[in-house]
């Protein structure tokens, strides 16, 4: 009879263990599943000099320019070339790209409406940062996406359509690469300038010579003229005698004088 007894108390806690941890197992299915990040110190311990003192602390990011290769080219590669006597000037970059606002993605630029594509210095700081340095890599007849944050862009005021603090994206074909400025096109003659004429208007006479100048085709003076012989096949001009029976022109009739009072 006690064997009974202890076999029935076994298999009832058995019983108890098997429900409590199926409780158990429902309640934490239930909740969320959560991840705890766990922030490194950065310090100087690793991949640092050792003449560089330890700084402790987390490791902060304020901004980055992050990018995507679209496609690879396979032209010439862009790279930062420092001024020396064998490069003098930077690399010149010729791209096509289109600018959208990250926030809306309202287009606000693009070269392939101005029907032109663009050309600027590589690291001559005539456009944005994340211009300057995003390209860096690239080769020609290749297309990048920039993600440039605003720190990169046009900061906390923006300009034009720019709102201030805008982060942008771009698409970039790179078209080609030279260590020659491109040739400037000449700008158009505005009308009315010197030395031009408005359409339709009437030439200018031409100046009159000024006083003491021989007309042109008298030789200078004291000069002997060389001689001018007709080739032999021409005949010498007739010489034309007006006919007797020509009537001379009339002349008008002269005016009596003014007999004085």
């Amino acid at each position: 009879m006690p064997y009974y007894r202890d076999v029935k108390l076994r298999t009832s806690l058995s019983a108890l263990a098997l429900m409590t941890a199926t409780a158990a197992v429902a309640q934490s299915s239930s909740k969320p599943a959560t991840h705890t990040v766990h922030k490194s110190a950065a310090t100087s311990t690793t991949a640092l000099p050792k003449n560089i003192p330890p700084a402790h602390g987390v490791m902060h990011t304020a901004y980055a320019l992050k990018y995507i290769d679209v496609k690879v080219g396979t032209g010439p590669l862009a790279q930062a070339i420092a001024p020396s006597k064998e490069h003098p000037t930077p690399q010149f970059y010729t791209v096509q790209y289109t600018g959208w606002l990250a926030a809306d993605g309202k287009k606000f630029d693009s070269s392939l409406d101005h029907g032109q594509p663009f050309t600027f210095p590589a690291g001559g700081h005539r456009v944005i940062t994340g211009w300057d340095t995003g390209l860096f890599g690239m080769h020609v007849g290749g297309k990048r996406r920039l993600f440039i944050p605003y720190q990169l862009a046009y900061g906390e005021t923006g300009r034009g359509p720019i709102p201030p603090k805008a982060d942008l994206i771009f698409d970039v074909e790179l078209l080609s690469i030279s260590d020659k400025p491109p040739a400037q096109p000449k700008p158009p003659v505005p009308p009315g300038a010197p030395g031009t004429s408005a359409p339709g208007a009437p030439a200018k006479p031409a100046a009159p010579p000024a006083a003491g100048t021989p007309p042109a085709g008298t030789p200078p003076t004291g000069t002997t003229p060389p001689p001018s012989t007709p080739p032999a096949s021409t005949p010498p001009a007739a010489t034309m005698t007006a006919p007797t029976s020509t009537t001379p022109p009339p002349t008008a009739p002269a005016k009596p004088s003014t007999p004085p009072r």
